[in-house]
């Protein structure tokens, strides 16, 4: 399997020269196959925008096919983070404290691998967290393996679409379905 690391030092450039902050770069194997995933966002929206994501895709993939660094077929998928976003840079713990995330360990701290609660912010590379029955958590960011923000009203109120173009068609597509 190819190294995520190195995917990451071919993408992050292509996206930094872009304007754009590389938020994720994994390799996943699911029911239609391997996939490239990208993630990535606009830093004065947080955002990427339907058009950013293709140009970012259309870049990337000329990179991948001169330099083949996956063996055999695979796909390309380039999205923005979403408002459920993962948390996968010390600063995202900075960024969004205030609102609820759920954490996972790779080692146990307090005796758990799993935490949800208010994101507090950083104390150097310790993510400060406030656990229900639990209080308030140090988890160092190295022992982290997955991280994301959980959907809550405070979330939904806080990140606002880029656009809501489409939004209407939508809306009425879903009213002739019903």
């Amino acid at each position: 399997m190819t190294d995520t690391k190195a995917l990451e030092a071919l993408v992050e450039p292509i996206a930094t020269a872009m304007g754009f902050d590389l938020v994720r770069v994994a390799l996943m194997n699911g029911a239609g196959g391997l996939t490239l995933q990208v993630m990535a966002e606009d830093p004065a929206t947080r955002q990427l925008t339907i058009d950013q994501c293709a140009s970012l895709s259309r870049r990337v993939s000329d990179m991948l096919d001169e330099v083949d660094p996956i063996p055999g077929e695979y796909n390309l998928e380039v999205s923005s983070p979403g408002i459920d976003r993962p948390l996968t840079r010390l600063q995202d713990f900075a960024d969004w404290a205030g609102y609820v995330a759920k954490i996972q360990l790779t080692e146990p701290a307090e005796g758990r691998k799993r935490f949800q609660g208010h994101i507090l912010g950083l104390d150097d590379a310790m993510v400060r967290i406030a656990v229900e029955g639990l209080g308030e958590t140090a988890v160092p960011f190295a022992s982290i393996a997955s991280a994301k923000l959980v959907l809550t009203d405070d979330l939904i109120k806080a990140t606002k679409p880029l656009s809501s173009e489409g939004a209407d068609a939508l809306d009425e597509e879903e009213e002739e379905d019903d």
